[in-house]
């Protein structure tokens, strides 16, 4: 590849394609290990944790409480979104990312090494939950951290195209934690899954975290964030002239705390918005990728290896949809598109269940390709880059990330275990439809009142609205 360099009418320092491709594949790897971690955490809490950690419960029981500790690293993911979130718009995108995903890599791993209730009793899920809590803290800021590198390196008309980077590697991590499940499901007896097979896909995530590593350590800062303008003695300038001027003058430039700044936004109208746009594809995902995969195999009593293998063709199917939403999204704008996905996944949510609660391995899979397609990726190729979008640059990072972690909270987290208890008292499927239905319908109302944010100058210290 040419390395040529990326020039913005908008101001911003210029990139080389060498930089954007680095920062790209970068971006892609956080989320694909951050996604892959959760999923293989989710999966694990679906199929075998409940026999692992919690063996001296009901099997309904058992599955309401590893739905639990599955939502207890949302609460990490709330604080470290706050603390990393912070950090971030103080000191840079660059050195958030690479802590971030030294965390998220060791704690999984040694999810990977603990031993079973059977051996040290209530001690396992005890350390099962604060693997798990730390996992979050350091996935708290993850996703937000390349949403807001990969948009602020883009150029404006392919900055929906490039964003989805990051809904390709929250696929990728998907298809690749799906992917080992399924292996192992299908060459491992349930007294081999159950004794050591469960921990593999654990360990093998430590490869990719040093990769991970490696590859941020070698990455530039955001160029909007090198231009962002500080306040140098009363004079506004760029973050670039400001530290030479501090460095010239021996004078701390002056900015405003993360709370002050965001005290004078218009009453917050862009992150509540964020929230609302948050809580259709958070939810859809908790419900399709984690609860799902649960209640067929346990309550409609189908082969395990039926919605592992449902979740892998939709997320190979997901290869095509994410980047074609985000293309559109460059072409049309953000909200034609969110409208029609949004809409598409209300009509479609108890037709998609319906298929899903036949037990059958066809209904099971089409529904599942469909509802994870419509509801969960498409949606979330279009929230990475609108979200960014909708923020100024002096608090970008911290409201995207608590956006995104509040809503994880109220939708991913909670819906599983709201959905399982739901289920087990109305023993039908129905709750679940409505369930979907009600998160896409937040959001419906979220893109209806926000702004058109395609090509806006990220720049900009004030919110879209």
């Amino acid at each position: 590849m040419t390395d040529t360099t990326q020039a913005e009418p908008d101001g911003t320092v210029a990139r080389t394609t060498r930089d954007l491709t680095r920062a790209a594949v970068s971006g892609w790897l956080g989320t694909a290990m951050e996604f892959m971690d959760f999923q293989l955490y989710s999966l694990a809490a679906a199929i075998v944790f409940n026999k692992i950690f919690f063996p001296d419960v009901s099997p309904a029981i058992g599955l309401i409480a590893a739905m639990a500790t599955y939502g207890v690293g949302y609460v990490a993911r709330l604080a470290g979104a706050l603390y990393f979130g912070r950090m971030g718009d103080r000191i840079g995108r660059k050195k958030v990312l690479f802590l971030t995903i030294l965390l998220m890599g060791a704690s999984t791993t040694l999810i990977g090494v603990l031993p079973p209730y059977s051996m040290i009793g209530i001690l396992a899920p005890i350390l099962l939950v604060v693997l798990r809590l730390v996992q979050g803290f350091g996935a708290g800021a993850e996703i937000a951290g390349a949403t807001v590198m990969l948009a602020e390196y883009a150029p404006a008309k392919r900055r929906g195209l490039i964003s989805s980077l990051v809904s390709l590697g929250t696929n990728s991590g998907t298809l690749a934690a799906s992917g080992l499940w399924a292996v192992l499901l299908a060459v491992l007896s349930e007294d081999q899954l159950i004794t050591w097979g469960w921990r593999l896909p654990f360990l093998l995530s430590f490869a990719l975290m040093i990769f991970a590593v490696w590859l941020r350590r070698n990455l530039k800062e955001s160029p909007v964030f090198e231009e962002r303008p500080d306040v140098v003695d009363g004079v506004a300038m760029s973050r670039t002239e400001a530290a030479a001027a501090v460095a010239d003058k021996a004078v701390e430039p002056e900015r405003e705390s993360v709370i002050e700044a965001g005290l004078r936004q218009r009453k917050g109208k862009a992150f509540f918005l964020a929230l609302g746009l948050r809580f259709g594809q958070a939810g859809n995902s908790g419900l399709v990728q984690t609860f799902l995969v649960g209640y067929i195999a346990t309550t409609l009593g189908a082969d395990r290896s039926v919605p592992t293998d449902a979740i892998v063709y939709g997320s190979l199917l997901g290869f095509l949809t994410v980047p074609l939403v985000g293309l559109l999204g460059d072409r049309f704008g953000r909200r034609p598109v969110y409208l029609a996905l949004t809409v598409l996944t209300v009509l479609l949510a108890f037709p998609v269940m319906f298929l899903i609660a036949s037990g059958t391995t066809a209904g099971v899979t089409v529904g599942m390709i469909v509802g994870l397609n419509v509801g969960v990726l498409g949606l979330f190729s279009l929230e990475s880059v609108t979200m960014a979008e909708l923020f100024g640059a002096r608090t970008r990072f911290t409201q995207l990330a608590l956006a995104k972690e509040i809503g994880g909270i109220l939708a991913t987290a909670i819906g599983p275990v709201v959905a399982a208890t739901l289920t087990a008292v109305t023993g039908s499927w129905w709750p679940i439809a409505a369930m979907l239905v009600g998160y896409s319908l937040i959001t419906l109302v979220s893109v209806v009142l926000a702004p058109e944010s395609r090509g806006r100058d990220l720049v900009r210290l004030e919110d879209a609205i």
